[in-house]
């Protein structure tokens, strides 16, 4: 192991810590300042993430800005890093399978978080969509990764309408964000998390890469009062593969699924 790969290695452990820390005392307040606690758990939260950014070989550029709404935020998704990319940015809110509430360590900073778990099981379409409903009606805004699976970054997936219907039941808008990871101008190949990469060894390959650029496009929201789920889920790609400078999508992917940590 390189000295530049320890060194990283031990910010990202010692900060991992620190957010344990951080998640215990979420938990106090849960039990006894239960409304204070949303507002100031976001706050915490976005300054962890923008800490753990900085000991991460990610250089952020962020084009447009997110919309101060409530929104329901669709991205193309390459890899776990986007979780950590887009909750820096803005108070929204994850999805994750319930089972995950549970897991050491993710499990505790993913509820510190305030991450939406999500049940799953027969039914689960219309079951899901009311639950993401319910969580944007309550002035909370949610980010969903609509191809359902992750890419090289090197196209664009489908993205599936399904659950965007949310948003026009909770009468939101749907703002695209787009994410490209690039090293010297070019695709980098070590942020993607795909097929049947395991989480710590991803790690460890990227604290020992070259500092990634990052772009981050937060493109125009869409009124989802004049557009049914799949006329947004077309509008929403197409706005993402063009500020990509990708072909606009027309590779089929899986039916949307939650993934745990991509």
């Amino acid at each position: 192991m390189t000295a530049r790969k320890a060194l990283r290695l031990c910010g990202v452990i010692g900060w991992i810590l620190c957010g344990l820390l951080l998640a215990t005392w979420v938990a106090v307040l849960q039990l006894f300042k239960p409304a204070f606690l949303n507002a100031q758990r976001q706050r915490l939260m976005r300054w962890w993430l923008r800490n753990l950014i900085r000991l991460l070989p990610l250089r952020l550029h962020v084009h447009g800005q997110p919309t101060s709404e409530t929104a329901l935020w669709v991205s193309n998704h390459v890899s776990w890093l986007d979780i950590v990319v887009l909750g820096a940015q803005a108070p929204v809110h994850f999805l994750s399978k319930a089972e995950i509430r549970h897991w050491p360590v993710i499990g505790w900073l993913a509820a510190a978080a305030g991450t939406c778990f999500i049940q799953r099981g027969r039914g689960i379409s219309q079951s899901l969509q009311e639950q993401l409903t319910e969580v944007l009606n309550q002035g909370r805004s949610l980010v969903i990764f609509a191809e359902g699976t992750t890419t090289a970054g090197d196209r664009v997936r489908t993205f599936h309408g399904r659950l965007l219907g949310s948003a026009i039941d909770a009468t939101v808008p749907v703002q695209p964000v787009a994410l490209a990871y690039r090293l010297n101008g070019e695709i980098d190949r070590v942020a993607p998390f795909i097929d049947d990469d395991e989480f710590s060894q991803h790690l460890l390959r990227l604290l020992g890469a070259d500092t990634i650029d990052v772009h981050l496009h937060f493109l125009p929201p869409l009124n989802s009062r004049e557009h049914n789920r799949n006329q947004l889920a077309r509008h929403a790609q197409s706005a993402v593969s063009q500020a990509l400078g990708l072909p606009d999508g027309t590779i089929k992917s899986s039916p949307v699924e939650l993934k745990s940590a991509a």
